[in-house]
This record gives C-alpha cells, structure tokens and sequence, in this order.
C-alpha cells in the first residue's frame, strides 16, 4: 500500500510539472494580446505581399488606432488612417482615396494592434501550427518563430485563416500571412520595431498633394 501511496504521488507530481510546461495557443494568443495592450505606440518596417504586387514603407502607430505607412515601394505612396478617415494616396495615378472607416473593421496591418488582436480573439480561434516550440521564421533562417493558425469562427469575417508569426522573446508579431476564402494570400513582414517613442499625433495628419485627383469613399463606389 505505501508503495502503491508513493508511486500514485509520484505520477501526479510528475504530471503536474509536465502541465505547467505546456501552454496552450490561446494562451499563448492571450499572452501576445496583453503584450500589445501595453504598447502606447511603435514604429516598423513593413514588406507587403498580395499576389504579385510588392511593398514596402515605415509603419508608424498610435494606440488606439492611429495609423500612417509611408512606402518606400512604391516611392511616395501614403496609407494613413486618422481614427475616422482612412487616406490613401497614390502618386502613379495621381489619386487620393478617402473613406471614412469603422473602427472595428480589420485589414492585415492594423491585426499588429491591441484593438486589431482583441477582435481576433474575438472572431477567430487560435491554433498551434506544429507546437508551441519555436521554428524557422523561414527554412534555413536562423530567426526563431512561434506559428498560430487563426481560423473564422463565422463565414463573415474577409480572411479564412491567419498564420501568425511570433518572437517568442519580444511577444511581438514578426509576419501574418492571411488567406481568404477565394485563396488570396496576403502577407505582411514586421520588423526593426521601436515600441514607445512617444509619437506625436502630428504624424497622423496627413496633406496629400493639391494636384491630385479625390476620390471621396471609394470602397463603395461603382
């Protein structure tokens, strides 16, 4: 019998300190959620992949949702949102599109935030792509990835499923790769992040020049 005492105390030790070693995507998820909850404001460098169009800028960002990319690729080319109105101008067409935005909508930039993470945790389930050990961000890279698969939990939301790349060191997210259902894949690389620089909210005001054309709320236009 107190072999049998020992033993039991033993296994349930043993499986005690097993659980404690494994953490779950949601956790984890949780964990990166909190981790951008803290952030006041960051810069970035962002690479942007949808099909065959490359881009690339400096990503700068305001809590709680300021947001203002100034491309290097193509040269000149601004993407900023104010908290009500989102401008994009386009220097090759000589275009400026503006649309007022609702705040909880969600594009693959501003998922990188603490409001873009709280929907996700809120529309999507996170989970582990091969564990909760870190891998390859690509093969052969010596930079060190934790992947969550995020999957829609209704048939609304734009993108089916969300790869997320974490460092597991910073908490920050390093690439999303989001598909949507018809099969396009948009992919967005954050690195050389610069977390609370005090950014002035100057930088999200944003004059576009006079002599382009305006496209007033183009996302619905014919």
């Amino acid at each position: 019998m107190k072999k049998y005492i020992a033993f039991t105390l033993i296994s349930l030790l043993a499986a005690a300190a097993f659980s404690q070693g494994i953490l779950t995507a949601s956790s984890f998820f949780k964990s990166v959620s909190e981790n951008y909850a803290t952030i006041k404001d960051y810069e970035a460098d962002v690479d942007i992949k949808a099909s065959k169009t490359s881009m690339s800028g400096h990503l700068s960002y305001k809590s709680p949702n300021l947001l203002r990319i100034d491309f290097t690729s193509p040269e000149e080319q601004v993407i900023c949102f104010n908290g009500d109105l989102l401008t994009i101008y386009l220097p090759g067409s000589a275009a400026i599109l503006n649309q007022a935005v609702d705040n909880s909508s969600n594009n693959g930039t501003n998922l990188a935030t603490a409001q873009g993470l709280s929907l996700l945790g809120r529309y999507y389930s996170p989970a582990y792509e091969t564990g909760q050990d870190a891998v390859p961000l690509d093969e052969g890279s010596e930079e060190m990835v934790v992947n969550l698969i995020l999957r829609r939990r209704n048939m609304s939301e734009a993108f089916s499923t969300i790869k997320m790349s974490v460092s597991p060191s910073t908490m920050l997210i390093r690439r999303l790769v989001a598909t949507t259902p018809q099969g396009e894949v948009f992919s967005f690389d954050f690195k050389n992040y610069t977390l609370n620089g005090g950014i002035s909210d100057q930088r999200f005001i944003y004059d576009p020049p006079t002599s382009a054309n305006n496209y007033n709320n183009f996302l619905f236009s014919e």
